[in-house]
């Protein structure tokens, strides 16, 4: 399940996710973009709740210094051993240029070299190296934790789907459907050579029947996102350049209204998961038959959903 909750201070969310563990959730993850950072609700989570993972989808690779990101991960390691996975990526120009006002230079080769230090860094080892994007002089972790959190990767298109087969101990995915799945879980999986890779997805769900305020509702979510020049290229390479065209054209001559509604049926239906619960439960098992290993689900909150009853309805105990 995706943390924190909204519409609930994080200090008042204890029960909350206390009732993931009761519901038999395995995970929470969190992300960071315009809310909270990704560390704070893990922090909190790691005592809370210790029976739980604790997960980044994601952590952008560049609004944080190498060494200051090698910190941060040591002390959430410290806190829960064992249970930590840190999904790393490049974010995209908006968060890090626009937001951040950080130049948004050669992400593949930022994430790879943040990776790279940060597997040596956890370790304990002094750090002496010049990497493509930054110079490291002479760090070393002053606390190493006890057990390494397992690194993951966020990949869109082949080059860092096959970064993260090679050298991560797995993909984080986001914004894609079903089908989608086998195409791009086979390049981290025939990246890795064999060995055993995560496959985690971040998934957008809302158990509602009313499918026409499902997807008015998504409409705006979407844009917003497949606007992305990151996401627009990740989509025009799954194959959805001539559906998503129209939209993209509103888009770039200013006319939102006409990109919103230029956004297709079939679009909304692969990337938001909705129907009956029984239905939502069916759509994810096809993304675990196409190669999905774990799942952290985004409950959306329209055609009149309840969030705290749907990740009842939807949870493992309930199946």
């Amino acid at each position: 399940m995706t943390v924190p909750f909204d519409g609930v201070p994080l200090h008042a969310q204890r029960d909350l996710f206390r009732r993931l563990v009761d519901l038999g959730y395995s995970d929470v993850w969190s992300s960071e973009a315009d809310g909270f950072d990704a560390f704070t609700p893990l922090a909190l989570a790691s005592v809370w709740a210790p029976e739980l993972r604790l997960g980044t989808a994601i952590v952008p690779a560049f609004t944080r210094g190498p060494a200051a990101l090698a910190q941060t991960i040591a002390a959430l390691s410290d806190a829960a051993p064992g249970r930590v996975l840190i999904g790393i990526g490049a974010s995209s120009n908006v968060i890090v240029e626009r937001w951040n006002g950080i130049p948004f230079v050669e992400p593949y080769q930022r994430v790879r070299d943040v990776l790279r230090f940060l597997k040596t860094a956890l370790r304990g080892e002094k750090v002496v190296a010049t990497y493509d994007s930054f110079t490291i002089d002479g760090f070393r972790l002053g606390r190493v934790p006890a057990e390494q959190p397992r690194l993951l990767l966020a990949g869109l298109r082949e080059g860092m789907l096959r970064l993260a087969g090679r050298e991560s101990d797995g993909a984080i995915l986001n914004w894609l459907g079903a089908d989608d799945v086998a195409t791009v879980a086979r390049i981290v999986r025939d990246a890795a050579g064999g060995e055993p890779r995560e496959i985690v997805a971040r998934l957008f769900v809302c158990p509602s029947t009313d499918a026409d305020e499902v997807r008015e509702r998504a409409r705006p979510m979407i844009t917003a996102y497949l606007n992305v020049p990151v996401y627009a290229a990740f989509h025009e390479w799954l194959g959805r350049g001539d559906l998503l065209k129209p939209m993209w054209d509103a888009w770039k001559a200013g006319d939102r209204k006409a990109a919103l509604a230029a956004v297709p049926d079939e679009v909304v239906d692969d990337l938001i998961i909705h129907g009956s619960v029984e239905e939502c439960r069916a759509h994810l098992d096809r993304f675990l038959a196409n190669g999905v290993t774990t799942t952290s689900l985004v409950v959306l909150p329209f055609g009149g959903v309840d969030v705290a009853q749907a990740i009842g309805a939807l949870a493992p105990s309930a199946a």
